[in-house]
């Protein structure tokens, strides 16, 4: 497999349940060390295309082809433990596969909770809550993270200081990362791609032509593309994991 060889291509594809129309005629691919969003109102099919990205659903019609020996990482939006089963950050990363001490602290490490480990998954934040997600879709060192709404619950530092950290994982590892969102602020400017869903794929491209495409004005309205400009993120600074700019680069 060469560095652009596509690691999921979806070809045409379409899928209904009930009558309802779910997925029409969509096209997309995912190649190694890009990010790609997915975003769309409510009912736009955006779970259904994960899932059938990932093999778990089949499509009525078209084709799914996926690299072989594909390995997958995916970090649901939120994953709710019961107050009656105790279960600690360290057993709940482990669920996501066997994983060495050396390499669970490594991994940990990575994310930002080592000081987390002994920690009870109920008393978590909601930014400590996703990092804890994520750092356990990262036990199978994936060439694929899925990620489902992962800034969900996080206040907007946070979220800053999250999608700052997908973005070092990709850089780092060199994976694919594809992305779930409704965020239509700081995810534009923490993506390679985006690819506007609506059942079928009204426009995708680079964040900039997505967010000035007629269809994606008309989806969601011409205040956003006014309102996402203030969030434009140029990186000349960096976070503490709560999202405070703790340095400014050049200054």
């Amino acid at each position: 497999m060469t560095p652009e060889s596509p690691l999921v291509e979806l070809e045409d594809v379409s899928l209904a349940r009930s009558g309802r129309t779910i997925l029409e005629h969509v096209d997309m691919m995912v190649v190694p060390s890009r990010i790609v969003t997915v975003i769309g109102p409510n009912g736009a099919g955006k779970s259904t295309l994960i899932r059938v990205m990932l093999g778990l659903q089949k499509p009525d019609s078209g084709r799914v082809r996926r690299a072989r020996a594909l390995t997958v990482g995916y970090m649901p939006q939120r994953l709710a433990v019961p107050d009656h089963m105790p279960l600690s950050v360290v057993r709940f990363i482990r669920l996501g596969g066997p994983v060495a001490g050396d390499r669970l602290r490594e991994l940990a490490a990575e994310v930002g909770v080592t000081h987390l480990l002994g920690q009870p998954m109920q008393g978590l934040s909601g930014g400590e809550h996703q990092r804890v997600l994520l750092c356990r879709a990262l036990v199978r060192d994936p060439q694929l993270l899925v990620l489902d709404e992962p800034v969900q619950g996080v206040d907007i530092g946070g979220q800053a200081a999250l999608y700052q950290l997908i973005a070092r994982i990709r850089e780092r590892r060199g994976c694919a990362v594809v992305m779930v969102s409704h965020d239509l602020h700081l995810v534009m400017a923490a993506t390679d791609e985006v690819v506007c869903l609506n059942r079928h794929v009204c426009c995708a491209g680079h964040p900039d032509a997505v967010s000035r495409h007629s269809e994606f004005l008309s989806l969601f309205g011409p205040e956003v593309e006014r309102s996402m400009a203030p969030y434009t993120h140029h990186h000349d600074h960096r976070h503490t994991m709560h999202g405070d700019v703790v340095e400014r680069r050049g200054g």
